[in-house]
C-alpha cells in the first residue's frame, strides 16, 4: 500500500511524517504518471484556487476527479483539501473548480481571513473520547450535507453549530489541520477506514 500526499501546496511534509509514523509507504504526488502509483491520496490545505489551478495547469485535475469520482481512490482532504473534495461551494472565486467527491456544500474562508484563525480542542466521534486540539486557519466549514454523509465532529460559530470533520464512502474531509499538532489519530482513523493500515 502506498499512501499518496499532494505535493503542490502546504504542510505536505508533516502530513508524509504521520503517515510514515504510522506505518505507511508515503509518496509526494507532483506528477500525473505518480496517480497510477498510489491507493490512497491527502490532499493537504494551502489556498483552494491556488490548488485547482496548479493541478489543472500539471494536467492532474482530469484524471484525479476521474479516479474520485469512480470511488476507486480513498481521499483525506484538509482545509483547501475539503474545499476541493465538496460537490459544491460557496464564495469560491469564479471558476473554481471542485472534485465534488463528497456531497457536501462548504463555505471558504468561513471564520474569517488569516488574522480571525484559531485553535479549539474539539470531539472526534470513532476516535476517542478525548478531545482533539484542531487548528483552523483560514478554514472552511460545511454549510449542508447530503443524506448518505457522515458528520463527526461539530463546531459552534454565532450559536450555530457546523459540521467540520465528514465523511462519505472512502472520503473523509476536515476543515482544519491535523498535521500541526502532534495527533496521529484522525490520519490513522482514515487509513484503518479505507483497509490502508498496514499491518
Amino acid at each position: 500500500m502506498t499512501v499518496g500526499v499532494l505535493g503542490l501546496q502546504g504542510d505536505v511534509g508533516k502530513h508524509a511524517n504521520i503517515l510514515s509514523s504510522l506505518g505507511s509507504k508515503v509518496l509526494t504526488v507532483k506528477r500525473e504518471s505518480e496517480l497510477d502509483e498510489i491507493d490512497g491520496l491527502v490532499i493537504p490545505g494551502g489556498e483552494s484556487t491556488t490548488l485547482s489551478l496548479l493541478l489543472s495547469s500539471e494536467g492532474m485535475f482530469e484524471k484525479l476527479e476521474t479516479m474520485l469520482t469512480s470511488g476507486d481512490l480513498p481521499v483525506l482532504g484538509t482545509c483547501a483539501g475539503m474545499v476541493l473534495l465538496a460537490k459544491s461551494l460557496l464564495d469560491g472565486k469564479e471558476g473554481q473548480a471542485t472534485f465534488g467527491a463528497i456531497d457536501i456544500v462548504v463555505r471558504r474562508n468561513a471564520f474569517g481571513s488569516q488574522i480571525s484563525s484559531f485553535e479549539e480542542d474539539i470531539y472526534i466521534d470513532d476516535i476517542d473520547a478525548n478531545p482533539f486540539h484542531a487548528v483552523f486557519i483560514r478554514a472552511p466549514y460545511v454549510v449542508s450535507t447530503g443524506k448518505d454523509v457522515e458528520v463527526l465532529s461539530f463546531i459552534q460559530d454565532h450559536g450555530i453549530k457546523y459540521p467540520v470533520v465528514c465523511r462519505e464512502n472512502n472520503v473523509m474531509v476536515a476543515s482544519f489541520h491535523p498535521e500541526l499538532v502532534n495527533d496521529e489519530r484522525l490520519h490513522k482513523l482514515w487509513l484503518e477506514e479505507c483497509g490502508l493500515m498496514q499491518n
